[in-house]
């Protein structure tokens, strides 16, 4: 009990539940380790200590006259940066919005709040949430916690390094080519990038777009699973939403399913720190029952379907700014290139990449890959430019591990795997059928439980 910070999600809503302890006890405990190591890691960038005591307080009177508000009763939580909170700055990473403060919150923020979870503030993300390095002109960089010198990965990374030292128990964040993931592995915690529609968001301009989804991020999977059930619902704002009900899976464990294991995701080049972690893998789930298969993946098409749409929405979502940071701008660059015959093909891409990979899925319950190419790289490096002595043509392309799995539709976790020699953390992708989220953490869990990588702290 002397470390609340470090309690689970799951486990503080049971204490606060049965009032084992108060919601202004967890709070306080917080708030008092945000003070601690936030100032090494840069995680938290707007910090509302105040307004989270306030309403820590109205949760505990709450409790004593009308029981839990909901599953989050009392439970911190920090939101992304590119996230809408009324009442609260919300710079989207980018001086252009510095000073912004909204009068509404996004839709994850309001299905938070409604679950009684408290706001303690907002976590650090590059402009727009443009890239896998999380740094920013407002702000600056977000550093690993396992080392201070490293990147803390992106776009969700100050959400990642302030879940892995117990700043928060649980956050959110948004994923497009990685940003739920590739944090959640360099930081050695659990990200969830959702089947497309199972969190709602809304858009004025972008209704009908898919790659970019929001999502859950915690220390564990069954956090994750207990954050996703509360902002998963149909919402008719968002044209693709999913009406069926979020529910874990009842069976547990990996016995009997079939997996198909990728190192490379079809011929990707992978760091050998973060080859020899991932290729630990497949013995783990075999230990435990499960039938694991070698595959050669066809993923063609997924680069170009990938870069194109991205591209048509960075000009949609972005072309009408000026003084744009150079990754923002570059990506509105890319997009003012785009013809129909770009789109027509990118869409053939998409199209015949998601026949294959449903062909594929009769055969496999899941696939396990590396989430990321290489372990977290220098904090003052801008990207990654090579891998293996092979150079990369941009700042993305050290990203497609996550990408091309972003072009699939399917829910993809990043889940704890290990440590590289020097003690970085490495993270597998466990990718599922579409809709089958429940799947995908039903194996992330029964991974975790087995190795235990997601217990060790950094050290701070």
């Amino acid at each position: 009990m002397s470390e609340l910070h470090y309690l689970t999600a799951t486990e503080l809503a049971q204490l606060i539940r049965t009032r084992q302890v108060s919601a202004v006890d967890v709070v306080r405990a917080h708030l008092d380790r945000i003070d601690q190591v936030n100032p090494h890691v840069n995680a938290v960038v707007t910090l509302v200590a105040d307004q989270a005591l306030q309403a820590a307080e109205t949760a505990d009177a709450v409790l004593r006259r009308e029981g839990p508000a909901g599953p989050l009763h009392g439970v911190p939580v920090a939101h992304k940066d590119l996230a809408d909170t009324a009442g609260i700055r919300t710079t989207y990473g980018s001086p252009l919005f510095a000073d912004n403060v909204p009068d509404r919150d996004d839709v994850v923020v309001q299905r938070l709040r409604a679950a009684g979870a408290i706001t303690m503030g907002k976590t650090n993300t590059p402009e727009f949430g443009t890239g896998s390095h999380t740094v920013n002109e407002v702000f600056g960089a977000t550093r690993n916690p396992y080392d201070l010198s490293k990147s803390a990965g992106g776009s969700s990374g100050g959400a990642a390094a302030a879940l892995a030292t117990g700043m928060v128990p649980l956050a959110d964040g948004s994923d497009m080519g990685g940003s739920l993931r590739n944090p959640a592995s360099f930081c050695n915690v659990v990200g969830l990038r959702p089947t497309p529609g199972r969190v709602p968001s809304h858009s004025e301009t972008a209704a009908w777009y898919t790659l970019s989804v929001p999502g859950p991020m915690a220390r564990t999977v069954d956090d994750v699973t207990l954050m996703l059930g509360a902002v998963a619902g149909f919402d008719r704002r968002s044209p693709y939403s999913i009406k069926e009900v979020f529910a874990p899976e009842p069976e547990e464990g990996v016995a009997g399913l079939r997996v198909a294991w990728s190192p490379d995701l079809g011929g990707l080049p992978v760091d050998e720190r973060t080859a020899a972690v991932t290729a630990t893998a497949p013995a783990v789930l075999e230990r435990l029952g499960a039938h694991v298969e070698q595959v050669e993946l066809d993923l063609s098409g997924a680069e170009e379907a990938f870069r194109t749409y991205r591209a048509w929405f960075y000009l949609l979502a972005h072309g009408d700014k000026s003084g744009l940071g150079p990754n923002t701008a570059w990506n509105v660059e890319q997009g003012r290139g785009v013809t129909g015959a770009d789109l027509v093909r990118a869409e053939v891409a998409r199209s015949g990449l998601y026949q294959r990979m449903a062909a594929f899925f009769d055969t496999y319950d899941v696939l396990i890959a590396p989430v990321s190419q290489v372990p977290p790289f220098p904090v003052e490096q801008p990207h990654v430019s090579e891998i293996n002595g092979e150079p990369l043509p941009d700042y993305l392309a050290w990203m497609r591990s996550a990408y091309w799995i972003s072009v699939l539709h399917a829910p993809a976790a990043s889940v704890p795997a290990g440590f590289t020699g020097d003690g970085l953390p490495v993270g597998v992708q466990i990718v599922g059928r579409p809709f089958e989220d429940a799947r995908v953490l039903r194996v992330a869990r029964a991974f975790e439980q087995a190795t235990g990588h997601g217990l060790r702290r950094p050290p701070l």
